[in-house]
């Protein structure tokens, strides 16, 4: 008989009136009082409201005025000192008939009748200024077309005679937990070419209702010259890459997940944009500064692309008003603020670890990109008070999701990320009969009480190549030969049982929301390499082998079955309701840990070769019930333990001095979720 009578691990977790902050209140208070100030300061400048501010892409671009019965087009370019608007009724040449009258406050504008433009017309602009001219995409396009031959993209006026009809005008999310499934449309299919939204809506939004998640995230929406850029090289900010389909066809895919009560979520990118200049709003009236930082500071050596400027009044509008589209237009139900670790630290946060609260508080912070941030929150609630965000930040600023009220950036989550790097590190360098399970236990629960989070074992980024997926990492080329169920190899059943176990750990330890990359979840055999010369724009790997996860007779199909259980599991017992996650038992000898979360017991046996009969730790008195194993049949497993079998807590007052201990049968590499039924 075994027992594993450690006690608690005490959680680091801090409170928000963190001791360690102490000595950098005023640094904390100056910053408050300065974003505090600009937002006053805006909003009595906009008959109070940020929204009114919010206006770039109601005021520039092309409109179609229906009280006059006519076209405008404005645009802002400070060093402009003509621009002509280029198309095919100017033979793609200057023409003083169409060339913009420069007003006051460096902008443009001119008039046309209603006759000049139609629906789905290709235009330019061509920008003059001192010592140069270029073409130019406006810079509130909010349609962006590539020519298919001559790849060059062009505006291109979208005004239908009827604009689409939603059919859920205000969706209101269910309350249940937060599930992220995290999606691409271009690489949804399995057919080795650029998905639509169309398709996605009809295909693939089935699949992931069907897995039990309620809400998508989805990456590469904004306009991007380069697919393989997956997205992240914003071009035009107020348009939906038209290489999914047109605007109808992606307010469809939204209006359709909404019909089944599942949130879409949108990766926002406002962190930078691509240092395209024809394409993109780089050096649009012939500067470098126009919406980013002049000199070194404008550009980001990693990424190779451009920083805005957040201190310029014009770029808050322009970002703000592109959230304000956005939600309005397309009825988007959150962001994911992608780079925020590059925004708020001058040096993008390259090569740091962020160990100390000095590395936060120092002159090196962007206080302008703060400013940003928490505009966009106000904003965005504002407008929408059902709205998520997100924060992407890989630095642990202090604050980002804890709200405006408490001196937060106003973020509702933030992402976990240091969670799911931990699993590659492990993956990478430790055996995993070696694992420490208590550094593992730090990394999976140390969060800050008033921010909510949202956990992962791997997203895109763990994907994308150069890195591996964990199935990949655990199978290693057993993943092409050794998936067939009547495999018994050692390789096989290690890999399927962690894979398993790393997930269940994470979503049972996640504070506020959970997130799965798209195929991860039945354990997809290959990375995400976009078409591109080195692959000789092959799509091969830039799709989704849906048919892997339908073949009863992989182990795939298993992984599939695991998680939409798994999911289900924790809906069912709304897990995140209650945060506290309280540690039962950890033993490193044997490799087990156990937990309890909102009347759940979660006992991991991560031994790789020991199995464990009367294995004995504390717990909350009581009648237990097995509502859920890794060791299932159906997930894969040996089938070892037996289904929905009650357990009883024993009372030992003799020998370990007045204890309440669950004695389980603990299968090697297996994990068990036990449901309080009944207290004693």
């Amino acid at each position: 008989m075994k027992k594993c009578l450690n006690g608690h691990l005490s959680s680091d977790t801090e409170n928000f009136n963190d001791p360690g902050l102490v000595p950098y209140a005023a640094t904390i208070s100056s910053r408050r009082l300065r974003i505090k100030a600009l937002e006053e300061k805006l909003k009595k400048e906009n008959n109070g409201s940020l929204s009114y501010f919010a206006n770039y892409h109601e005021m520039f671009g092309l409109h179609f005025e229906n009280e006059n019965d006519s076209w405008v087009f404005r645009e802002w370019a400070p060093n402009a000192t003509e621009i002509y608007i280029v198309c095919e009724k100017t033979s793609w040449q200057t023409s003083k008939d169409f060339a913009l009258e420069r007003k006051e406050n460096h902008l443009f504008e001119r008039r046309f009748s209603k006759q000049t433009f139609s629906h789905k017309d290709l235009f330019k602009l061509k920008v003059v200024w001192p010592g140069g001219e270029g073409e130019r995409i406006p810079t509130a396009a909010t349609r962006v077309v590539q020519d298919a031959r001559t790849l060059i993209f062009t505006a291109q006026v979208w005004h239908p005679e009827t604009h689409y009809q939603w059919k859920i005008n205000r969706f209101l999310p269910p309350d249940e937990p937060l599930l992220i499934y995290e999606t691409h449309v271009g690489m949804a299919l399995e057919d080795g070419r650029i998905g639509t939204y169309a398709e996605f809506e009809h295909h693939i939004l089935p699949k992931i209702i069907d897995a039990g998640y309620n809400a998508i995230q989805v990456m590469a929406i904004q306009e991007h010259p380069y697919y393989a850029s997956f997205g992240y090289h914003v071009s035009s900010f107020f348009a939906a890459s038209s290489r999914f389909g047109t605007p109808e066809e992606l307010k469809s895919l939204i209006d359709a997940a909404h019909k089944s009560g599942v949130r879409v979520l949108m990766d926002i990118i406002h962190s930078h944009a691509v240092n395209n200049e024809v394409e993109g709003i780089a050096k649009f009236d012939g500067t470098c500064y126009q919406f980013f930082h002049n000199g070194p500071k404008g550009y980001h050596r990693q990424w190779d692309s451009m920083c805005f400027d957040y201190g310029k009044p014009e770029v808050l509008k322009f970002l703000l008003s592109n959230l304000k589209l956005w939600i309005e237009e397309y009825k988007i139900d959150g962001f994911r603020f992608d780079g925020i670790t590059s925004m708020i630290f001058e040096d993008h946060g390259l090569g740091r670890a962020f160990t100390s609260y000095a590395d936060y508080y120092g002159d090196d912070v962007d206080v302008d990109a703060l400013s940003y941030l928490t505009l966009a929150n106000s904003l965005v609630h504002d407008i929408q008070p059902e709205f998520i965000t997100i924060a992407e930040d890989v630095s642990g600023y202090p604050g980002l999701a804890a709200p405006l009220s408490k001196g937060g950036t106003g973020f509702d989550y933030r992402y976990a990320m240091g969670i799911a790097d931990f699993w590659i590190k492990l993956l990478k360098e430790v055996k995993d009969e070696h694992w420490h399970l208590a550094t593992l236990w730090h990394e999976l629960t140390t969060k800050r009480k008033e921010e909510k989070t949202i956990s992962y074992a791997e997203s895109h980024d763990q994907a994308l190549v150069g890195d591996k997926t964990l199935m990949m990492r655990l199978m290693g080329g057993h993943i092409y030969t050794s998936m067939q169920k009547n495999n018994d190899s050692i390789e096989t059943f290690r890999g399927v049982a962690l894979h398993k176990m790393i997930r269940l750990i994470t979503i049972a330890t996640a504070g506020s929301g959970y997130l799965n990359f798209m195929g991860n979840e039945f354990g997809h055999p290959e990375w995400v390499d976009f078409p591109c010369e080195r692959n000789n724009f092959s799509h091969h790997y830039a799709r989704r082998q849906w048919s892997l996860k339908y073949d009863p007779d992989l182990y795939f199909y298993s992984l599939s079955e695991f998680d939409q259980q798994m999911i289900k599991l924790v809906k069912t017992n709304d897990l995140f309701s209650c945060s506290d996650v309280r540690l039962l038992c950890v033993h490193e000898d044997d490799k087990v840990i156990a937990f309890e979360r909102n009347n759940m017991v979660f006992v991991f046996n991560f031994h790789p070769s020991l199995s464990f009969s009367d294995y004995m730790f504390d717990a909350p008195p009581g009648e237990y019930k097995l509502v859920f194993n890794s060791d299932d049949i159906r997930f894969g497993g040996k089938g070892r333990l037996k289904k929905d079998q009650h357990h009883f807590t024993l009372f030992d007052s003799d020998r370990f001095g007045k204890r309440n201990l669950l004695s389980l049968y603990l299968p090697t590499r297996t994990a068990i979720v036990l449901k309080l039924k009944k207290r004693q």
